[in-house]
């Protein structure tokens, strides 16, 4: 019943999920196509692209799951993909890292590439 009930959470996730290096690997295994948002609390870009991540985030509710990374507070995995610019998107398709969008970007740029792997 637990499980069923949690694959229904990961095809209606609406909402960009926090995600920290301790659950990261987690995350974005237990979902066919994952984007995670890399940024930091000071970063004014970062900022910028938030809400455009919330929008996708419930835009494509069922077909994409979104993610949070605090680099600030989750340096291990930040180190792990090499980021290095803030804002960084990592699309990941069935656990692999696909893409990579690094600063603010127009949302229908984010879509675009997320609509490749759809």
């Amino acid at each position: 019943m637990r499980r069923m009930s949690e694959k229904r959470e990961q095809k209606t996730l609406n909402y960009p999920v926090t995600v920290t290096d301790e659950n990261f690997e987690k995350f974005v295994n237990s979902h066919p196509l994952v984007v995670v948002d890399f940024w930091a609390e000071w970063c004014m870009p970062c900022r910028m692209i938030a809400p455009i991540i919330e929008n996708l985030a419930s835009e494509y509710a069922g077909k994409a799951v979104f993610g949070k990374l605090n680099v600030d507070e989750n340096p291990k995995t930040a180190a792990i993909y090499r980021v290095s610019s803030i804002p960084t998107l990592i699309l990941f398709k069935n656990g692999i890292e696909t893409e990579r969008i690094i600063g603010l970007v127009p949302k229908n740029h984010i879509e675009a590439i997320i609509e490749k792997y759809l």
